[in-house]
C-alpha cells in the first residue's frame, strides 16, 4: 500500500510516499481501506518536534525520542471497512466508517487498522468521506470539552482559535446548546465564524479578549496561548477555562489550579470511545456539526499539504484523500 512516511522528525520534507506492507488486523482490530484523513496541528507538531513547552519527554513515550515510534502520521480516517479480526462484532467488511486513532497514527495510508472498542463508528451516511472526516478530529475534541462543562442558554462561551479544527467545532457546538458565543480569530475569518454561528467575532491582532474587561462562563482555548494566568480574570466565578492545548504547566496544574481558584480549570487527554464516535457521527449527520474544510491534497502532495498546516493559517480542516 501507499503511505506518507516520515523516518525523522523535522520540515515537511522529511515526508516521503513509500509503498509499505498493509496491516493485518489483530482478533479485536478492524482493518479500513482509508479513503480521506486529515493534516492537522497534531501532525504538525509531531512531525516537527514543536512539543508543548515541558512535554516532550512525556510526548516522547508516544512519538519517539530520537526517531519516529510510528512512522506514518494522520490522527483520523474515513473509508471503508476491508477486513476484520476474529472476536470483532461491531463491524463487518464493507462498512463505511470514520475513526479517529490518536496517537496511534497511521491515517495517511491506504489502509489503517483500530480496535472495535477504540475511536470508531459509522460514518454518517449523508457525508461523503472528505466531509466526514473533517469533523472527526476537531469535533470528538470539541465535544468532549464541553461536555465537562455546562454551556446551555444563558451561558457565554469564548473560543479562543475559532476558525480552526476544533475551534470551528466548538463553536458550532456551544450555539447549539443556547450558549452565546463569541470568536476569537483573525480579520481573515470574521465571516466564517459568524456563519458558524457565533455571535460575536474580536480580531485577535485588534483586541485583547483577555484584556476587554468582559466575562465568560466558558474559555475554550484551542491555540495555547490563553493559559490559566491569563484567561483566569475574564472567566466568571465557578466558571471552566478549558486548555485543549496547553503545556506541561497547564496540564499538571489545572488540579490545583481549580482548587485555588473555584474555577474548573480542565486540561485533560480526551477518551476515544464507541460512544464517543458515535455521538460524533450523530451530529455530523444531523447537521449540528458542519464540514470546514480549507484545502484538498492528493496523498502525492502530502509535502504540500504540511507545508500550508505548518503556516498555521488554516480554517477548519486539511483534508487528504487516498482513494
Amino acid at each position: 500500500m501507499r503511505a506518507a512516511v516520515y523516518r525523522r522528525f523535522g520540515a515537511p520534507e522529511v515526508v516521503q510516499v513509500e509503498d509499505v506492507a498493509i496491516p493485518t488486523p489483530g482478533p479485536d482490530e478492524v482493518l479500513i481501506r482509508v479513503h480521506a484523513s486529515t493534516v492537522s496541528a497534531a501532525d504538525h507538531r509531531t512531525r516537527s518536534g514543536e512539543i508543548p513547552k515541558g512535554l516532550r519527554l512525556l510526548a516522547g513515550f508516544s512519538i519517539g525520542f530520537l526517531r519516529p515510534r510510528r512512522p506514518v502520521l494522520g490522527m483520523d480516517a474515513a473509508g471503508i471497512v476491508e477486513a476484520v479480526g476474529s472476536r470483532v462484532t461491531r463491524f463487518r467488511p464493507g462498512d463505511e466508517v470514520i475513526a479517529m486513532l490518536g496517537a496511534r497514527f497511521g491515517g495517511h495510508a491506504e489502509y489503517a487498522l483500530i480496535s472495535q472498542n477504540g475511536g470508531i463508528a459509522a460514518k454518517p451516511a449523508n457525508l461523503g468521506f472528505a466531509d466526514a472526516v473533517s469533523v472527526v478530529f476537531g469535533g470528538i475534541t470539541a465535544l468532549a470539552f464541553l461536555n465537562r462543562v455546562c454551556t446551555g442558554p444563558g451561558n457565554r462561551v469564548l473560543v479562543n482559535g475559532a476558525s480552526g479544527a476544533v475551534g470551528s467545532a466548538a463553536v458550532q457546538l456551544a450555539k447549539h446548546r443556547g450558549a452565546h458565543v463569541t470568536g476569537v480569530t483573525s480579520a481573515a475569518h470574521r465571516d466564517l465564524v459568524l456563519r458558524l454561528g457565533a455571535d460575536e467575532v474580536i480580531d485577535y491582532a485588534v483586541s485583547d479578549f483577555a484584556a476587554n474587561g468582559e466575562l465568560y462562563d466558558v474559555i475554550v482555548d484551542c491555540v495555547g496561548n490563553a493559559p490559566f494566568e491569563r484567561a483566569a480574570a475574564s472567566v466568571r466565578p465557578g466558571g471552566a477555562p478549558l486548555l485543549v492545548v496547553t503545556d506541561r504547566k497547564g496540564l499538571f496544574g489545572a488540579a490545583r489550579q481549580s482548587r485555588a481558584s473555584g474555577k474548573v480549570v480542565s486540561a485533560a487527554s480526551v477518551p476515544y470511545t464507541p460512544e464517543s464516535m458515535a455521538a460524533l457521527s450523530r451530529l455530523a449527520g444531523s447537521g449540528v456539526i458542519r464540514p470546514v474544510i480549507d484545502r484538498t491534497y492528493p496523498l502525492a502532495d502530502i509535502v504540500d499539504a504540511h507545508r500550508y498546516v505548518d503556516a498555521g493559517h488554516k480554517a477548519g480542516s486539511v483534508i487528504l484523500t487516498l482513494a
